[in-house]
């Protein structure tokens, strides 16, 4: 009887740790996944930040106002 459940027991850490190696991994593409589209809808925010008013004072000498 003892051997059943530690032979359980066992099987039941084996378990345990490719779920743990599962979860990391899954944890880790989500975190690049973040990493990629923070990075994707900042960078174009902060050229715009840059790019109209340099649009806007062209367009203004241009007319000019």
């Amino acid at each position: 009887m003892d051997q059943e459940m530690e032979q359980r027991f066992k099987e039941q850490d084996e378990k345990l740790d490719r779920i743990y190696i599962s979860v990391e991994k899954t944890r880790k593409y989500f975190l690049w996944t973040l990493v990629a589209t923070i990075v994707a809808f900042v960078l174009p925010l902060i050229g715009l930040a840059f790019a109209i008013p340099f649009f806007l004072n062209t367009l203004s000498s241009a007319y000019g106002l």
